[in-house]
């Protein structure tokens, strides 16, 4: 049940950063207020809209990687007892002129 609640978590997570990153305009967008076609009239002021979606994406990229750092350990292939030498096959190698194989 939690990891259902994470995973719908991380994929609304998500979706708003890819709306938020879409929504901000690019550094050179402000061209067009030294004409005076400035922002300063809007609900968030003239700077506020910038300052306060960054915040915004700032924050939900910090809750992304919070969720993907718990998918990750809930996964339960992080393990620090297990290595990945003991996980691989036995080979027998022949022996040249012996008759047994013997095993590495």
């Amino acid at each position: 049940m939690l990891e259902n609640l994470i995973y719908v978590l991380h994929v609304v997570v998500c979706l708003i950063i890819i709306a938020l990153v879409l929504v901000q305009q690019g550094k050179g967008a402000n061209i067009g207020a030294s004409f005076g076609q400035g922002a300063s009239g809007t609900v968030f002021g003239a700077a506020g809209k910038a300052n306060f979606l960054a915040r915004l994406t700032k924050w939900m990229v910090a809750l992304f990687f919070i969720t993907s750092l718990v998918m990750m350990f809930n996964s339960g292939k992080i393990s620090a007892s297990s290595s990945v030498i003991d996980s691989l096959p036995i080979q027998e190698v022949p022996v040249i002129g012996g008759s047994e194989p013997v095993t590495k």
